[in-house]
């Protein structure tokens, strides 16, 4: 007989299956409340019950395939497309994708970027994956959604997940330009009127205001979005603005602001342990192998956020890496204040899983909600010596302040660069 082991507690897997199909029935208005369809969470309820069974110490959540770099925006607090022009027009192909979503096995794919639109094959590696019936969230600033809307047919299995980073000054001045904003809400309209699953994310500095945050979710709601993720940002060694990340006493306190009192039309697509997280209310300590990164570059090691070296495969990403130089507990400075949602989101889900206590906590948000916290806020962290943003020459880096809405036909296509 097959046993799993919640928290000390050795149960038999058909008991367990019990205790997951009881509490599902429970959950089911978490539907309404988390908004992400009861099918998405049982698919990750088994997949996590069968490692579990299997004994599997480690095992990814959701797999972040970035097919490229290249993006038509600049944001302030981005890190990710600070890459020499050759690189910028490098990209993935599908068949490299498909071997990468086999490899990991996770049940959920984010195609973060750069600008996943700006990929001229992603209609076809957005179709292999829902072959595959991988939940997957294209995430994607919007400006060519619209245009391309055409090329994607509604399904349970695809998600268009929106950049915004707050009301319309806010999000424009996040992103560096005026009129994102607006393109956007246009966008988000479009796409659930075609029957699309459309979530929105966004990411939270120091100079983000409560009131106007709980002002966007707002909005948001009114539009019938399925549900919004948050974040504090990561520090970046490369972002331009180095000035308004949060140190953690920071995130907490914010968040605890931005979500007191949540209105019943906000959506969140994250675990309830999550959210209580963000508010330090429950200690989460970081999954660095939770979310693991594919890129044109490989397997990147230890995490989305870390840039440490790279893996040619997944097997060698999984066992080669020192997971125990990472999280908070580590003493690593790069994750002393880092509260980012790909590292303790899967944190928040296996602990649903493997202890009582978590499973407990779960039930309770879900049928009674959260309260406001009075916990004392932690203390300051020191203030970080942020490295120097680039690796190489100043002279050979490019950030993409615009690129043509025509999309890149090719490798070799001129884009609009400026140093």
């Amino acid at each position: 007989m097959t046993y799993v082991h919640i928290g000390g507690d050795r149960l038999s897997q058909k008991c367990y299956e019990a205790i997951i199909l009881n509490g599902f029935r429970i959950f089911r208005n978490m539907e309404a409340i988390v908004g992400v369809p009861l099918s998405q969470m049982w698919t990750v309820a088994k997949y996590v019950l069968t490692q579990r069974a299997k004994r599997v110490k480690r095992y990814p959540l959701v797999l972040m395939l970035e097919p490229l770099f290249r993006c038509n925006l600049a944001c302030a607090g981005c890190g990710k497309i600070q890459f020499p022009a050759h690189i910028l027009k490098q990209h993935l192909s599908p068949e490299q994708c498909f071997q990468a979503v086999d490899e990991c096995g996770a049940p959920i794919v984010s195609i973060p970027g750069g600008e996943p639109l700006l990929h001229p094959q992603m209609p076809e590696i957005v179709a292999g994956l829902v072959e595959r019936k991988k939940y997957i969230y294209l995430c994607t600033n919007a400006i060519l959604l619209e245009k391309h809307l055409k090329n994607y047919s509604p399904s349970k299995y695809l998600t268009f997940s929106i950049h915004l980073d707050g009301i319309r000054e806010d999000h424009d001045a996040a992103v560096c330009r005026d009129g994102i904003y607006d393109k956007a809400i246009s966008a988000i309209k479009a796409a659930v009127k075609a029957g699309h699953r459309v979530t929105t994310n966004s990411t939270l500095f120091e100079n983000a205001e409560p009131e106007r945050v709980r002002q966007m979710f707002d909005e948001l709601a009114e539009l019938g979005i399925e549900s919004m993720m948050l974040s504090p940002g990561y520090q970046y060694e490369k972002a331009p603005d180095q000035e308004h990340f949060l140190k953690r006493n920071e995130t907490i306190q914010k968040f605890r602001k931005i979500l007191a009192t949540p209105k019943k039309a906000w959506k969140f697509n994250h675990s309830p342990l999550f959210l209580e997280f963000l508010k330090g209310n429950w200690e989460l300590e970081c999954t660095p192998w939770g979310n693991p990164t594919y890129n044109i570059f490989g397997w990147q090691k230890p995490c989305y956020l870390l840039e440490e070296g790279y893996a040619d495969s997944f097997a060698e990403l999984m066992n080669s890496t020192s997971w125990e130089r990472y999280g908070r507990k580590s003493g690593n400075e790069k994750c002393r204040d880092c509260m980012v949602h790909c590292g303790h989101e899967p944190t928040a889900v296996d602990q649903t899983f493997s202890s009582w206590k978590g499973f407990l906590k779960v039930v309770s948000l879900t049928l009674f909600g959260a309260r406001d916290s009075h916990k004392p806020l932690p203390q300051p962290s020191q203030e970080n010596i942020p490295a120097p943003h680039y690796t190489v020459a100043d002279h050979e880096l490019v950030q993409l302040h615009s690129v043509n809405e025509t999309e890149c036909k090719d490798d070799v296509e001129v884009l609009n660069l400026s140093n």
